[in-house]
């Protein structure tokens, strides 16, 4: 009975070490799992941070930068923040930060919509056609990084953080992610207009001296050029694109060009984000829904400020869509 009793008792304290091991292992994983997520967040949190930095400073300072070389630093910026935004969707969150991890993934899908819309306005923004509306958007734009910073400070950020404290882990906090430098200077369409006509080059919505002046050369339809004052068929499967050819023919680069195509009553635009004097350039419009059976086609460029002769900026055409 001693021996049973001795047996049964080792027995017993096996089994509790083995409880306590595997709770060990489990508790173990989790907090590696917990810690893993944090410095994926803190990594991408960081270089958000520089993100922004290099974004604000661009608009602050942009120096003797071409509009092209400004509208690409622009994109360069857009690019990182649909990187991040990738990045955050992949993290693998532990369950008892789902809720965070949704917020998170709102957050940066706000940031990277918010670029995405700046960086595809700011060619317009620093031209002359449009120039009011697309600044206006990208004034709009900040209130989405604005909230994208609240959400993260009120949400994302004390949820993955009192996690943490509450597992007793300590020097993993998610730093914070303010994007949207502080005050309201970004939130002022005044303020956005004004650091957008320090740009070397963009019109800051008044003409510049000289000649101003853009041609249409020639549109096709999927590769097929078109004729004037005839019935061009035309066989595509899809979505037909109209190409349209714009020429400079002033003395001055034009930044932020409009095309305009109407099919069946339906305006559809396309653009052309800057075009130095004598210059070609194409704009590929997509027409949706695609036309069916013979369709007028009517296609203008828009003129630019300081633009008086507008007679070849616009053309007609009749098309047999088969």
């Amino acid at each position: 009975m001693l021996r049973r009793l001795l047996a049964l008792g080792a027995a017993l304290v096996v089994l509790i070490l083995v409880v306590l091991g595997v709770k060990g292992c489990l508790d173990a994983q989790a907090r590696s799992a917990l810690t893993g997520y944090s410095g994926g967040v803190k990594q991408i949190v960081i270089e958000t941070d520089q993100t922004s930095k290099n974004f604000f400073k661009l608009l602050e300072e942009p120096g003797n930068l071409s509009v092209t070389e400004f509208t690409g630093k622009v994109s360069a910026e857009r690019s990182a923040m649909t990187n991040y935004r990738t990045r955050v969707e992949a993290l693998s969150a532990p369950s008892e930060l789902s809720g965070a991890q949704k917020s998170l993934e709102l957050v940066y899908e706000l940031r990277a919509s918010a670029m995405e819309t700046i960086a595809n306005k700011m060619p317009t923004a620093l031209g002359e056609a449009g120039a009011a509306q697309a600044t206006a958007a990208i004034t709009n734009q900040m209130q989405r990084l604005l909230a994208a910073d609240i959400l993260y400070e009120a949400v994302t950020r004390p949820e993955i953080n009192g996690r943490l404290a509450a597992e007793g882990i300590e020097g993993e906090d998610v730093p914070k992610s303010q994007f949207l430098p502080g005050g309201t200077k970004w939130l002022n369409e005044a303020e956005v207009k004004k650091a957008l006509g320090a740009v070397s080059g963009s019109s800051g919505g008044e003409p510049s001296p000289g000649l101003h002046g853009l041609g249409l050369l020639g549109v096709s339809v999927s590769g097929t050029e078109l004729t004037p004052e005839t019935t061009n068929s035309v066989v595509v499967e899809g979505t037909p694109e109209i190409e349209v050819v714009v020429q400079n023919q002033g003395e001055s680069t034009e930044n932020g060009l409009t095309v305009v195509v109407v099919a069946n009553g339906k305006e559809t635009t396309g653009e052309i984000a800057s075009l130095e004097p004598g210059a070609e350039e194409t704009a590929v419009v997509p027409l949706t829904p695609a036309p069916k059976g013979e369709t007028t086609l009517e296609v203008e460029v828009k003129p630019v400020p300081g633009e008086h002769v507008t007679t070849n900026n616009e053309a007609t055409y009749t098309v047999n869509f088969e």
